[in-house]
């Protein structure tokens, strides 16, 4: 097994200072550590060791073949960028303190993902759609690390996907944008220039996440173990569960508490630590 040190906190004497709890064998580069351990760490090991550093610590099998990974699956509100974009847009219309507190409440896996969406949505009907491109154009920016992850990525022939219990407003742009190879999510219903309050269509919830995942592994001949994905909220959960490795992202604890790993401290560029690439 294989702990990965990464983070802007992280130096030299605390790597070693871990790798010598652990009695591991400590490796550096420039932008992470690692320290391989003979024997398995337990999570209540790691979350000890997380609560004393200022600096991300995740466990990775030495058997995880970092190598075979041939696509990305990443959530966007929260994840690839840094707002909810229903938040946003409610914002527009004067009730984002109500689609807000039901977007946490989603996220942190207490209310129904479909249901809730349905709730938030209908709160925006009259809303011009012009309201849309202001919230891309004002309020949306990539997470800290997005472009260098995606490029790395990229370049090493992973494929990219964009999957989102938000709308394909935002996730089209971002395809164009950043050269995603897929993505999905809810359209949102117009009419005469004005938002109806409905979504179009089967929700893109957490059930309809992980069998995007599934499908692309199908379309490019792939196992799931060969699939990064990472998210941050509850109905990212059953996605990242078929993938060979799962990233918590800045995430809710219930995320946390089932991801493989998770980044806390690091920016998307932590991704890249994870594959020591």
């Amino acid at each position: 097994m294989n702990l990965v040190l990464q983070g802007s906190e992280l130096n030299i004497a605390d790597a070693q200072a871990i790798a010598d709890k652990c009695d591991g064998k400590l490796s550096s580069t420039s932008r992470y550590s690692i320290v391989s351990l003979q024997n398995t760490i337990s999570n209540d090991e790691i979350n000890e060791l997380r609560s004393v550093y200022n600096f991300d610590i995740n466990a990775l099998s030495a058997n995880l073949d970092v190598s075979a990974m041939k696509l990305l699956v990443t959530d966007m509100d929260s994840t690839l960028i840094n707002i909810e974009c229903v938040d946003e847009i409610a914002d527009f219309i004067n009730v984002k303190p109500q689609v807000a507190e039901i977007t946490e409440a989603a996220m942190r896996g207490e209310l129904d993902f479909e249901s809730s969406l349905r709730q938030r949505v209908a709160l925006l009907k009259g809303l011009e759609v012009t309201a849309l491109e202001k919230v891309y154009e004002q309020r949306l920016q990539l997470n800290p690390g997005a472009e260098i992850m995606l490029k790395h990525l990229q370049q090493q022939g992973i494929k990219t996907a964009l999957v989102s219990g938000g709308f394909t407003f935002f996730t089209e742009r971002l395809k164009q944008r950043l050269g995603l190879d897929f993505t999905m999510a809810n359209v949102l219903g117009e009419h005469n220039g004005r938002l109806t309050g409905e979504v179009e269509g089967d929700i893109c919830g957490a059930q309809a996440k992980a069998d995007f995942l599934l499908a692309h592994c199908e379309k490019l001949n792939i196992q799931p173990s060969q699939v990064i994905s990472m998210g941050d909220g509850a109905n990212d959960l059953l996605m990242m569960k078929e993938a060979g490795l799962s990233i918590a992202y800045h995430a809710k604890p219930k995320v946390q508490a089932q991801a493989m790993t998770a980044l806390n401290y690091c920016g998307l560029d932590g991704v890249l630590g994870l594959l020591r690439a």
